[in-house]
Parts: C-alpha cells; sequence; structure tokens
C-alpha cells in the first residue's frame, strides 16, 4: 500500500515537472522557478526557489552524479544549475529560439536533448555545453524525450501522436507514427537492459491523450536494426495520462492523468496496484525515488504529494522476481554464491558428490566469491586436481550454479554483463552500461578499451560509480 507523508505547496502556479536525485528533489512551474528540497525530511535548500527563467518552466531533470539540475523553458532556453550553490553553470539557447517544451539528461551525462515547439530537437555535450546535433519533424511541438539506459539512443514524442527513436548522429532508427492519438504526453525508459544471443531490449513506458499507458519493447539487433513492439496497453485511467515514470529497478511503473488520479502499475505483469486520489485537479508529473521507496506527484492544484510505498507494495514489487520453483539441496537453497562461507560450499560440495574434495577446498579456504572465480589453471596448479575429468566436472557444477542463481530471480540489472554475476561494486562505463568494477577494469586492459556490449571504442576509460543501482541491489539482498 502507499501512504501521503508530505504535502508540499510551495508553488504559485502549476507544477509542470518533478525530479529525484540521490539526496534531492527538484520541481518546476508556470510560476517560472524551479524548487529544490532535502529528500531527508523535504525541507527546502537555502538557495531555493531558482529564479532565471522569463516564462514557465516545462521540465526538469537532474544529472545522474546528483551535481547538477537542468531545466527548460517557454523562453527558449535550457538552464543548467548547481545544485551545491544554486548558481546558473550555463545557458543553452535553442536552435530557432522556440519555446523549449522537454529535456532529458543520458544516464552517463555526456549528452542533454531538448524539444522545442517547432518540432526540433538540440543535441548538446553534456560536459562542455556545446551543441553537437540538431534534428527536427515538421508540423509538430516535441513534448516528450527520453535516453536508453545505454545512454546511445533516445525516444521523442509529440503532439502528432508519433514515438522516434534517434541515434546520437540525430538518425531516425524507428518511427512508431499512431502510438497514441491525439498526441503523445509522456514518454520513459525502464532503467533494465534484457540482453540475449542475437537481441538487446529496453522497456519504454508512453502515454498520451488517448487515455492510455503504453508498455513497448524496443529491439536491437546485432545486425544493427531495431524493431518496436507494444507489449501492454493500461486502462487504469478515465482521462489523457499526462506523465509516467519507472522505478529505480523498473518492476513499478506509475501514471498520473487529467482525472486527478495517479495510478501504480506492476511494470512487468501491467497489473494495476494502486489508484490515488488526493489532488485536486489534473496530474501532470510524477516521479520516484531512486534510492528510497518515494513517490513524487505534482499536479496543476499547485502542489506536491510526496508518498511512501509500504511493505505491501514492495513485497508485490519482488513477487515477479522471485522463483517459485523450491531448491532440496541445502547448498543451492542459499540464492547469491557469492556470500557463501566456506562451510556452504563444503555442503554443496557433498550436494553434488564431490565430499572427496572437501578437505582440499577448506585448506585452500574457497568461499563463494572463490568458488565462482575457479579456473582450470586454479584447480591444477593451487588446488592440485590431477584429473582433467575432475577439473571439468567441477567447472561444469560451477556453471551450473551461476545458471541457478540468474534463474532463481536474480534481476537481470543487477548482474554484471561481464562475469553474469551479483555485481558489488557497480561502475557506470563510457558506453553507458553498468559493470562490476573489477571485471571492466580487467576487460579494458585485456580489450583495447572496447565496449563488452557494443564492440565500439570507449571514448574514455573513466569509471563512475553507480551508488544508485549499488542502493538498489543492496535492498534487494536484503529482502531476499
Amino acid at each position: 500500500m502507499t501512504s501521503l507523508i508530505c504535502t508540499l505547496q510551495d508553488h504559485r502556479d502549476d507544477v509542470n515537472w518533478c525530479a529525484f536525485s540521490g539526496k534531492l528533489f527538484a520541481t518546476c512551474s508556470g510560476d517560472k522557478t524551479l524548487r529544490i528540497y532535502n529528500t531527508c525530511d523535504f525541507s527546502e535548500l537555502p538557495f531555493s526557489p531558482l529564479s532565471g527563467h522569463g516564462y514557465g518552466v516545462h521540465c526538469c531533470c537532474f544529472s545522474t552524479c546528483g551535481q547538477f539540475l537542468v531545466s527548460c523553458s517557454t523562453d527558449a532556453t535550457t538552464m543548467v544549475w548547481s545544485t551545491v550553490t544554486g548558481e546558473i553553470e550555463a545557458v543553452l539557447e535553442h536552435p530557432g529560439r522556440s519555446p523549449v517544451r522537454i529535456c532529458a539528461l543520458s544516464p552517463d551525462s555526456a549528452h542533454l536533448v531538448s524539444g522545442a515547439s517547432d518540432g526540433t530537437l538540440a543535441l548538446w555535450d553534456f560536459p562542455s555545453k556545446q551543441l553537437h546535433r540538431t534534428g527536427a519533424v515538421s508540423d509538430t511541438t516535441m513534448v516528450a524525450c527520453s535516453f536508453s539506459p545505454c545512454s546511445q539512443v533516445f525516444m521523442s514524442g509529440s503532439n502528432y501522436g508519433d514515438l522516434r527513436l534517434w541515434d546520437l548522429d540525430m538518425n531516425q532508427l524507428l518511427v512508431e507514427k499512431n502510438a497514441h492519438d491525439l498526441g503523445v504526453t509522456c514518454c520513459t525508459f525502464a532503467p533494465n537492459i534484457l540482453s540475449g544471443v542475437q537481441v538487446v531490449q529496453f522497456r519504454l513506458a508512453s502515454c498520451g491523450q488517448d487515455s492510455h499507458l503504453k508498455i513497448w519493447a524496443i529491439n536491437k539487433f546485432s545486425s544493427g536494426g531495431y524493431k518496436m513492439q507494444l507489449l501492454h496497453t493500461l486502462t487504469g485511467q478515465s482521462a489523457p495520462v499526462l506523465s509516467c515514470a519507472y522505478s529505480s529497478d523498473g518492476q513499478l511503473l506509475v501514471s498520473g492523468s487529467v482525472d486527478k488520479t495517479v495510478a501504480l502499475y506492476d511494470a512487468n505483469n501491467a497489473v494495476l496496484l494502486y489508484t490515488l486520489n488526493q489532488h485536486e485537479r489534473y496530474v501532470t508529473a510524477c516521479s520516484f525515488s531512486p534510492t528510497l521507496p518515494l513517490i513524487a506527484t505534482g499536479s496543476m492544484d499547485k502542489t506536491v504529494n510526496i508518498w511512501r510505498l509500504e511493505d505491501r507494495c514492495n513485497n508485490h514489487e519482488q513477487s515477479a522476481l522471485t522463483s517459485s520453483e523450491g531448491r532440496t539441496s541445502a547448498g543451492r537453497s542459499k540464492l547469491l554464491v557469492s556470500d557463501w562461507s566456506e562451510g556452504d560450499v563444503s555442503a554443496w560440495l557433498v550436494d553434488e558428490s564431490l565430499e572427496g574434495l572437501v578437505d582440499k577446498f577448506r585448506a585452500n579456504n574457497i568461499d563463494g566469491t572463490e568458488l565462482l572465480s575457479l579456473t582450470k589453471e586454479t584447480l591444477a596448479s593451487e588446488l592440485h586436481i590431477e584429473s582433467v575429468g575432475l577439473r571439468s566436472k567441477i567447472l561444469r557444477k560451477v556453471e551450473e550454479l551461476k545458471s541457478d542463481s540468474v534463474c532463481s530471480g536474480i534481476p537481470d540489472e543487477f548482474l554484471c554483463p561481464i562475469t553474469r554475476e551479483l555485481m558489488r561494486e557497480p561502475v557506470i562505463a563510457a558506453d553507458g552500461y553498468s559493470y562490476e568494477r573489477e571485471a571492466i577494469d580487467s576487460w579494458i586492459n585485456q580489450k583495447n578499451r572496447s565496449s563488452p556490449m557494443t564492440n565500439l571504442p570507449l571514448l574514455t576509460t573513466l569509471l563512475t560509480p553507480n551508488h544508485t543501482l549499488k542502493m538498489a541491489i543492496g535492498r534487494w539482498k536484503t529482502s531476499h
């Protein structure tokens, strides 16, 4: 269930957007201002409100690190603010000086896209604040933009009703011309990346004037092509749906509507969980906290409501991730092999009829982490297992353990794409993907700076700690 914990009533006009970072929360309004709050108690920061735009502010978003806040306005500018001082870091004038309706930062904070009322898109290099590329769709207004979790493509939506996928060179990769009758109002990528042998899949939610919230699969094939497929149409609200947002783990989806309601869905199963009815006018904005069990919703009633997700909702969220298939052996019943003790490894050896190796493994202090890292070389040189057949059998059993762990319900986004093991120190590489730090460090040193996911050169070897993902993994481990 959900509970309302506070209502913010500081804006003097419609609330148009709201956004969370790890520690801060921001809102923007038709009153030309942005306001920033601490998420610990929702007290307003000393330098808030932020004033600088000449007209209403339509959208705002934080950089991944939380040090910058970006906003866009009818005054044809996109502004970058310091969240430390509240000062303006940059003012980006949109090409053509058309009102800017939407802005979005890539997860790796390398690019910023802004969309305007004349149908133009501007792609900015965010570190340098320089214009990188422009694109346009004639006879339309851009009202929605969202980057994929890999940061390499982004989706735009317009009041014409189309969704378009773009790459960083502003090439159109996909067009869904009739995604929503009467116009798209918002779109957002889920944070998850689902990868297979021949395809990488993203999930996208979009909403529109047709009163529908839709979930799409965006498939990227090894050949480089893309395909878009409608998975679900959610009809839990009775009027145009104006905003939508995914939770940080991609399991929940929230939307706000002209019918004054907020709908909370199980995103995987497309099931309506709750309908919230505290706003007095249209619900124009919604957002999940990446670090806390909180949802924010903004409205044309000039207020922002902060909701807490209680245990029942969290349990429902996790139910889709938990395997219903039981384990018969004591060793395999532990979900996270990397957390096994030496005793757990010994019990597993006995379960697998390898009891003759218990003393040897104990003498070498083999725990779960060491077990997962065993190779033929270490089995031969350090554990002195001479039989080729026995070494192969051990490694085969270890691979089965890894496979069992994945099948037991560990969310795919919590697994390192290189090792396919639960990440302990996730970092974001230049390709936008998250990896275990040790694994990507080793990969970079051995593979001449190529991306493990795209095989393209990494523009930099800089690795950024993914604190949001690390906290999500921690919460997941605690609940299991």
